[in-house]
């Protein structure tokens, strides 16, 4: 202790302005409160935290597995609960004790004999102000420049177009993260929670998205093995909707385990109609006509063809509204999509037919006949894309085992909701229970046009019974995939074509990749179909979105009680 006083003396000034020495006490430290040793207190209730950590998601793991209810405990739980409880708020409070020793010991480094002695008034050795020209104003933002901070100012400004920023400095990275900044400041609302690094975004340049400021991150799941025509399957799915991919992958389960599902493609062709006006019905059937003549189609080819060497003329179907003739060019495009192939074979007939009939005036390329992101009933009866049929014979003991129900249920509930309910509602290509669940998820994840999941999940599910077992069974007439072109070549996007076999084109047999494709979607279609309605015949379709399908995230605790 007097080594202590000589140590830490202190400065008292008597009435006369003399100082002396007195002794003080030596600090205390927090964790002097505590009846053992600090770091065998810490030991045990960091190993005690663990532990009970662990059995209790042992336990809890188990009685999901069960379908036991996870609010019905033992004693040993009960125990452990208490463990974790007592183990947490030692641990939380040990995170204060720490706080508490650093700042006395931070508060004793600093007296010293030589600081004690100073008769320097507080006020005058210390300069507690702080000078304005040593705050600095400028913006927190990712900018890596001054010379970037002036552009942002610029695109503020209006005096540099956002568009131009790529062709302006020709880095894209660069460009996006100045937009990025200029957009939040306009805005006044923070974009942090949307990611700028770790993308290529010179790929994305003049062929997927203008003006970037970032990227969507979208989690992706592997549904299967798929067994489809003898050959297994992972199929990856991008979604945000709970039980989406679980569902589907026991729906695969089921079909790989009753030998596997099959599939046929009926027709492969995109089509473009554009609408052009005559100065007469009369006119405009004549030229109808003579679209649709067989005579005339190897020179309509010809001029079709030649705008790729992908693309082939397959057929024209016309039809007329008043003095408009709206002409249908269907035509294979090989492994792409083929948009923009089928269009610019159109503009090739329609300089040719202009040609021939001069008084044709072209109003637009498309006319809606096509017809393309729309629900409609051409595409539904004659087709758009890929046109696949997929069937599974699953076994009565799968069904009971696996989808945990009977066959009769599933023929019954088939035919009063998806054929009976969906022609109640009017639906259109709509008589399925959630095609576009799994055609939107599969897009996604493999680049394709999400906007056309409109018409790709036209679908008609049909579930017969087959002597004791289920014959289930998916017809799509519009199923509208690439593996070149578009986001497929994005490199996400691109692991999830090779993840299936089907990356890119197929030098060997141009549009095979395409098709496979398809077939593919079909396939996880049916797995898709085949699970959902076995859980709503079962009964279990609430109770499974309930547990993997809510989030309290961002919910007020008044909107939680009322969900």
């Amino acid at each position: 202790m007097e080594d202590l006083r000589r140590r830490f003396p202190t400065k008292n000034k008597d009435n006369d302005g003399d100082i002396s020495n007195v002794a003080v006490t030596p600090p205390r430290k927090a964790s002097d409160a505590l009846p053992l040793p600090l770091y065998l207190t810490n030991t045990f209730f960091l190993a005690l935290f663990f532990a009970t950590v662990y059995f209790l998601l042992s336990r809890w793991r188990e009685k999901i597995r069960n379908s036991t209810p996870l609010h019905v405990v033992d004693l040993s739980e009960i125990c452990a609960l208490i463990g974790f409880v007592a183990s947490f708020i030692y641990l939380l409070g040990f995170c204060g004790i720490d706080l508490i020793s650093r700042s006395s010991s931070d508060d004793d480094v600093w007296v010293n004999d030589e600081d004690l002695r100073r008769t320097v008034p507080c006020d005058q050795s210390l300069d507690c102000s702080v000078k304005p020209s040593s705050i600095d104003h400028s913006p927190v933002s990712g900018l890596e420049s001054v010379e970037d901070e002036e552009i942002v100012k610029s695109v503020i400004e209006g005096t540099i177009p956002s568009y131009s920023l790529e062709t302006k400095f020709g880095d894209c990275k660069r460009a996006a993260a100045i937009r990025r900044e200029a957009v939040q400041r306009i805005t006044g609302k923070s974009l942090t929670g949307l990611p700028l690094e770790g993308f290529d975004y010179d790929s994305i340049l003049g062929q997927c998205c203008e003006m970037p400021v970032g990227y969507v991150q979208i989690p992706v799941g592997i549904a299967g093995p798929l067994l489809l025509d003898g050959v297994e399957y992972s199929v990856p799915m991008a979604t945000t909707e709970g039980c989406l991919v679980a569902s589907t992958n026991r729906g695969c389960k089921a079909i790989n385990l009753s030998g596997g599902a099959s599939s046929v493609l009926l027709k492969d062709a995109m089509t473009r109609a554009p609408v052009v006006r005559f100065p007469s019905a009369r006119r405009a059937a004549l030229v109808m006509f003579y679209l649709q003549d067989p005579a005339n189609f190897e020179r309509l080819s010809l001029m079709f063809n030649k705008s790729s060497r992908f693309a082939r003329l397959q057929s024209i179907k016309c039809t007329i509204a008043g003095r408009n003739l709206y002409p249908r060019f269907s035509c294979s495009t090989g492994d792409a999509m083929g948009m923009n192939m089928v269009s610019k074979g159109v503009q090739n007939v329609l300089d040719f037919i202009k040609s021939e009939f001069p008084d044709m005036d072209v109003i637009g390329i498309s006319g809606n006949y096509c017809s393309d992101k729309k629900a409609s009933a051409v595409n539904w009866i004659e087709g758009r894309g890929k046109h696949v049929v997929c069937e599974a014979v699953i076994k009565r003991e799968i069904v009971e085992k696996v989808l945990k129900t009977s066959v009769a249920a599933l023929v019954e509930l088939n035919m009063l909701k998806n054929l009976a309910g969906s022609a109640m509602a009017g639906s259109l290509g709509g008589f399925n229970a959630h095609a576009s669940n799994i055609v939107s998820a599969v897009f996604i994840a493999t680049g394709q046009d999400p906007a056309q999941n409109v018409e790709s999940s036209h679908c008609i599910t049909m579930i017969e019974a087959d002597g004791n077992d289920l014959h289930i069974s998916v017809k799509m007439p519009c199923i509208e995939v690439g593996t070149v072109g578009g986001g497929t070549q994005l490199a996400s996007q691109s692991a999830c074509l090779n993840l299936l076999g089907v990356k890119g084109s197929n030098k060997e047999a141009p549009g095979s990749n395409a098709q496979q494709l398809a077939r593919i979607v079909a396939g996880t279609v049916l797995a898709g179909e085949l699970s959902l309605m076995s859980a709503i015949a079962a009964g279990q379709l609430v109770k499974s979105h309930m547990k993997y399908n809510r989030s309290s995230r961002d919910i007020g605790p008044s909107s939680q009680v009322n969900r």
